[in-house]
């Protein structure tokens, strides 16, 4: 099958639903060597992936993975596929506290660093919070603080079949895109930043096939996989099976707008001590890139009427010391169940 594939997909052809989801269980399942994992990706990266193959992808990885049961809560994840190269601080880790601190059920999917200098595995990390936690312990805390975290590769372990393949190549491939969509607790929204404006529908149609109620995915015009302060924000929405696409800047709510340069971030001990700053209250251009990261997440998260109104509940939590009080909550909780 994967001999097939990979000649369907070097002459450009799209593979099916079907084909897709029984190359990526070889994949997997260890079926395939690291050669012909290489020149598949290659061949589909190149070719550009699908829709269809992407819904495939992450289904495949969903199932594969340890799962979190929810027991139909309604929850949101905030994650980005990265790659936008441009080393701002983690800003979907400082969401998923201001966003929980409104009454949002967050469970946020995370690894350390792979395009950056800091992952969000590494900066919660610094923060305090342990990464070892089984899917009970995780959902122990969801039910404590309606917040938790997944370490991938502690989830998605059929993924160490495919690490050597992927190093070697030392580029973007579809498994940077399957991530954010392959949450071992099934959440029915998601706040999503791609560094692809192409992205934007296939994400929203792959989404809608993977049965999300509310979705925003979003891409600044500056590059980065976030809503952002630099610019405008492309958006596309996907709310109860319908797609619509718009732009936003920081203006409509309220927000200046400010040069790339006022929200770069770095290592994961400054990346750390930044998004302590901002929930602490501290003012300026981070503090606003979480404020417009956050509104939308609330929005997701149902919390929320209107983006406008998420960035509103936004500053009353962070100004109120909620989202700093989450994060030490969490911090403490997971460390005392790893233990």
């Amino acid at each position: 099958m994967m001999k097939s594939a990979i000649s369907k997909v070097t002459a450009g052809i799209d593979l099916t639903e079907a084909e897709m989801t029984s190359i990526m269980e070889d994949i997997m399942d260890g079926k395939a060597s690291d050669a012909q994992i290489g020149a598949f990706l290659t061949a589909l990266k190149i070719k550009g992936e699908t829709s269809d193959e992407i819904y495939a992808g992450a289904s495949v990885m969903k199932k594969k993975a340890l799962e979190v049961n929810m027991d139909r809560i309604y929850s949101i994840d905030t994650c980005g596929t990265g790659g936008d190269s441009k080393n701002t601080f983690n800003v979907s880790t400082a969401v998923m506290f201001v966003a929980a601190a409104a009454g949002v059920t967050v469970v946020k999917h995370g690894n350390r660093s792979v395009s950056s200098k800091c992952g969000s595995a590494d900066v919660l990390e610094k923060l305090g919070v342990s990464l070892e936690l089984t899917p009970e312990a995780v959902r122990r805390c969801i039910d404590e603080l309606n917040i938790g975290f997944m370490f991938a590769p502690r989830f998605h372990t059929a993924m160490k079949n495919v690490m050597k393949a992927r190093q070697e190549l030392g580029m973007r491939t579809i498994f940077n895109v399957l991530g954010p969509l392959a949450n071992p607790a099934s959440v029915k929204g998601q706040l999503i930043g791609v560094f692809d404006r192409k992205l934007l529908e296939l994400f929203a149609q792959a989404l809608r096939k993977m049965g999300t109620e509310r979705a925003l995915i979003v891409h600044g015009e500056d590059g980065l996989d976030e809503i952002t302060v630099n610019g405008s924000t492309s958006v596309c929405e996907l709310r109860d099976g319908d797609i619509k696409s718009y732009e936003i800047h920081p203006e409509d709510f309220g927000l200046e707008s400010a040069p790339l340069e006022e929200i770069v971030g770095g290592d994961s001990e400054l990346n750390a001590q930044i998004i302590k700053a901002v929930l602490s209250g501290e003012k300026g251009a981070k503090r606003d890139m979480v404020l417009l990261n956050a509104g939308a997440a609330i929005y997701v998260g149902k919390k929320a009427e209107s983006l406008a109104e998420g960035v509103a509940i936004a500053k009353d939590v962070i100004d109120r010391g909620l989202a700093l009080e989450k994060l030490e909550s969490f911090a403490r909780l997971t460390r005392e169940l790893s233990e």
